[in-house]
């Protein structure tokens, strides 16, 4: 199925702003449908100057009026005529027809839409000839405050400007309505609202009680001059018209409000205010954040620790006088150096995956302090590992900074004036179901009758551990292009179902 914006771009000559409208007034119009009680469906005129359905919704407080789907189908012939007429006329259409024959028997009112001064498209509303409803005081409540959202669109002044509400965690007609008249006092509260205000500490009814001055007595404290942020956003929103969100919370209780300013035919009307009571949801977000806290700084204490760890295994390796001795602790200083790299980002992000890329920068720039400072050998490397999991991160980090480690060591032998020259190339490639490394030196190469399996170098059996044994990959090390130098690649599955069969190549 083609997304609205797909639709509209592949079938109309809507400018970009006018898809956007459109986009913008799909985004809220669940609202309207609630509201309603009816099915909210929006039509547009192709290039072909025929009528395309290309959005529509169903309410979640009645039944609908057509339980297969219609977008992508032509508008029937029939009812063309009501849609250009709301279109030259720019006004509601709101006599009480049947559907065609091609549609579930339906009431029909088409909505305009405009966008300034055009009419960019067109909104029906309609309702199944068989549900009566009762004129209680939630349905005319309900239904009023449609019509003037209706009146709104074919005016231009809805949606309201500014980003869309998260349809996830924003409130619903469901969660609680309140209306206000143009002074900010309560004329309706549903059931649902009302029990949310209870959990605030609201005792009676709130009907005719001035919503604004309600907040602010809920979440005054001792001593709290400044206006609350739920009475502040109902003021703005009686006063200039904006829509506005805030979140009222008292007695341990935490309410979401959305307000929205109604003013049809650009007169005053008061406001729509949706209330969700959100006490539980905030009550999980503080643990989780509590515990993600925790994380991080667990990982910034194995930083440090580990830091530690390294800066007394190179004073000791200062004190070694023996040679072979000194080089095993320095490179163990690098070893966990690598690891302390990766909990430093860990402490530092809030995201669980890690961001490679820095983690392999700085490893190599660490792995090419193991040359003479006077050395000429450049550590290069090109392509994204993208983000990792931990799990992933911290063995990749010890693999890489060995294998590089390996390549400055063993393939550019020191000169007689101490120093070393060549090129090390690391590439790595995300690919859909793994991750592709190559690490690549054009240095002396793999000396002959080379075997991985046997080899007795520390470095290389700690790689072919972790990648096999961490990570679940394979390693192949093989002579680089033309015989010269040496080519170590690194493959990694990133999906857990990918990671069988995997080992280790010569």
């Amino acid at each position: 199925m083609s997304t609205l914006a797909d639709l509209l771009r592949a079938r109309t000559a809507l400018e970009e702003e006018d898809v956007d409208w459109l986009q913008r007034l799909v985004g809220e119009w669940q609202l309207v449908a609630d509201l309603s009680f009816a099915d909210l469906v929006l039509h547009v005129r192709t290039r072909e100057s025929s009528w395309l359905t290309v959005a529509h919704m169903r309410p979640t407080t009645g039944p609908t009026a057509h339980p297969l789907d219609v977008v992508g189908t032509d508008l029937p012939v029939g009812e063309v005529p009501r849609f250009e007429r709301a279109v030259r006329e720019g006004r509601i259409l709101g006599e009480p027809e049947p559907g065609s024959a091609e549609r579930l028997a339906a009431r029909q009112e088409v909505v305009p839409v405009r966008r300034g001064p055009h009419v960019v498209a067109v909104l029906t509303r309609e309702t199944p000839v068989s549900v009566a409803r009762m004129p209680s005081a939630l349905e005319l409540t309900y239904l009023t405050t449609a019509n003037e959202l209706l009146q709104m669109v074919s005016e231009g002044l809805f949606p309201f400007p500014g980003s869309v509400p998260d349809a996830e965690h924003a409130p619903r007609v469901g969660d609680g309505l309140l209306r206000l008249d143009r002074t900010g006092h309560v004329v309706y509260a549903s059931p649902n609202a009302l029990s949310a205000y209870r959990r605030l500490g609201v005792s009676g009814d709130l009907l005719g009680a001035h919503l604004g001055s309600t907040i602010a007595r809920l979440s005054a404290g001792p001593g709290l001059l400044d206006e609350p942020r739920g009475s502040a956003a109902l003021a703005a929103v009686l006063r200039f018209g904006e829509p506005r969100e805030s979140e009222v919370e008292a007695r341990g209780a935490t309410v979401l409000l959305r307000a929205l300013p109604l003013h049809p035919g650009g007169e005053p009307r008061g406001a729509l205010l949706l209330v969700r009571d959100v006490t539980e949801l905030r009550s999980r977000d503080r643990q989780l954040l509590g515990k993600d806290a925790t994380i991080r700084e667990i990982h910034h204490r194995v930083k440090n620790n580990l830091q530690t760890v390294a800066a007394l295994l190179r004073l000791q390796a200062r004190r070694m006088q023996v040679p072979q001795a000194r080089a095993a602790l320095e490179d163990s200083v690098r070893r966990v150096a690598s690891i302390a790299l990766v909990h430093e980002t860990l402490s530092q992000a809030w995201e669980a995956g890690v961001p490679f890329d820095e983690i392999a920068d700085r490893v190599l720039a660490m792995c090419a302090e193991v040359a003479a400072p006077e050395s000429s050998v450049a550590v290069r490397r090109t392509g994204s590992f993208g983000e990792l999991p931990a799990e992933v991160a911290t063995p990749l980090a010890m693999a890489l900074t060995e294998l590089v480690q390996n390549a400055v060591e063993h393939g550019f032998p020191e000169t007689g004036d101490g120093t070393r020259a060549g090129t090390i190339a690391v590439r790595a490639t995300r690919r859909e179901a793994d991750l592709h490394v190559e690490v690549v030196d054009d240095g002396v190469g793999l000396p002959a009758g080379f075997d991985l399996g046997a080899t007795s170098q520390l470095g290389l059996q700690i790689v072919r551990t972790l990648v096999s044994a961490e990570l679940r990959g394979s390693l192949v090390l093989t002579a680089g292009a033309g015989g010269r130098g040496t080519r170590a690649v690194v493959d990694v599955p990133l999906a857990p179902e990918l990671s069988a069969g995997a080992g280790v190549a010569r």
